[in-house]
């Protein structure tokens, strides 16, 4: 991996979460226990953690993050991302009690639909559950990027993941100056530390089972009707973006770059104030501290919700519902930064059918599922990634792609399997 400052940037555009939704569902394995630990995490662990693309992501991560100014933000962001013995604050002493309670809260906060698993999906399963130090069961390293058969849905593909999104954020900043003029601030230790948080909580939604696939994630935040101050809309998103919140508010990182982080999805902006809102709500009640206390959140005159004015924002105006003043680039930055699933989930599909396509030359076949996902399918990727698969087959045809499967073969990366 060789990610550079001057590297061409994503074309600015407004997340569409609910496009991410549908190319995340997958099959998960029919035994497996979402009340578990994933059976499959050790072996994604081992295989990411033996492959150069991923561990050069890694380093690409941490030495960003080692570039954050304010010290609460570093030292926490850099135990969370490198210390595989980190404390997972939010779920401190988090009994069954306690989770029934704050799924109670939830609801009746409407930031939770009836139905489904709402504990092991807001609560997944950590290693020493509910002690006064829950440890995480997957790292960077190890733990996907999405759900199956979406973007970077292989071992290590979150620190791939995340180290493009990372350095996307800190292009986007220097784009920014460099087209409009430096004479405006942008809190640089926000861009960075703002990616580097937001899927950090993948670590837990994203388990692996047994058979080499990734188990389903939760998604809450809202009902999915009335979210908008209770007018019509959808605030509904991935466990993972409110549970990474839930933990840096746990951790007291400070509200503007809890705010640029809670920007993943939907920026503040173009009437999504709401969405950001909701998110905080939500990740708040999980770790338990009052958002407004804390500066996360403020009650506007007309009794909503509203994102803290920070930087002068509202100074001299008198804001009706509508308005909309919280407009720090920082969080539109974040927003921006992460965008790749446009070409990240079309590569995703895109390799998958051609791993599947080739992989009987090495003596697989995906009809035996364990087997081709374990030794071939998340091998491969963990490697290559699903993007370079995608531009070798579209800069020089399927041979190029079987050539440089042939030389994981060669290193003993990939075994032969048996002829399917």
């Amino acid at each position: 991996m060789d990610i550079k400052g001057d590297n061409e940037v994503l074309k600015p555009i407004q997340i569409v979460f609910l496009l991410v939704a549908i190319f995340s569902k997958q099959a998960i394995a029919a035994d497996a226990d979402p009340n578990k630990v994933g059976e499959g995490n050790a072996l994604a662990l081992k295989t990411g953690s033996a492959s150069p693309l991923v561990q050069s992501a890694m380093r690409v991560i941490l030495k960003n993050v080692r570039q954050i100014h304010d010290e609460a933000i570093r030292v926490a962001t850099l135990d969370a991302l490198r210390n595989p013995a980190t404390c997972v604050v939010h779920r401190v002493r988090v009994n069954d009690e306690v989770k029934a309670a704050i799924i109670v809260k939830l609801k009746e906060e409407g930031l939770l639909a009836e139905g489904g698993e709402a504990e092991s999906g807001i609560f997944p399963p950590l290693n020493a559950e509910g002690s006064a130090c829950p440890r995480l069961t997957l790292t960077l390293s190890g733990a996907p990027g999405s759900g199956w058969g979406s973007h970077h849905s292989y071992p290590g593909g979150l620190a791939v993941h995340e180290a493009f999104n990372l350095q996307s954020a800190l292009n986007f900043a220097a784009l920014y100056r460099n087209v409009y003029g430096k004479g405006f601030l942008i809190n640089l230790d926000w861009v960075i530390a703002a990616p580097a948080w937001h899927d950090w909580a993948k670590t837990m939604v994203f388990q692996w089972n047994a058979d080499g696939s990734i188990a389903n994630e939760f998604n809450f935040g809202g009902t999915g009707h009335n979210d908008n101050y209770g007018a019509p809309g959808d605030s509904r998103t991935g466990a993972h973006h409110i549970l990474g919140l839930a933990e840096t508010m746990a951790r007291g990182l400070p509200p503007g770059m809890v705010i640029a982080q809670a920007s993943a999805h939907a920026a503040p902006t173009l009437g999504n104030e709401y969405k950001v809102v909701n998110w905080l709500r939500a990740a708040s009640l999980i770790a338990r501290i009052d958002p407004a206390a804390k500066g996360y959140l403020v009650i506007d005159k007309f009794g909503h919700w509203r994102l803290p004015p920070l930087n002068h924002l509202w100074d001299g105006l008198d804001l009706n519902k509508n308005d909309q003043a919280n407009v720090l680039l920082e969080y539109q930055i974040h927003n921006l930064s992460d965008a790749d699933f446009v070409e990240s989930i079309p590569a995703a599909a895109n390799a998958d059918l051609l791993l599947k396509t080739v992989a009987k030359q090495f003596g697989y076949g995906a009809a035996d599922a364990a087997v081709y996902n374990n030794k071939f399918r998340n091998v491969v990727l963990a490697y290559l990634s699903a993007e370079r698969v995608s531009f070798l087959y579209s800069s020089y045809g399927l041979d190029a792609v079987v050539k440089e499967i042939e030389a994981l073969k060669t290193r003993g990366i990939i075994i032969l399997g048996p002829k399917p």
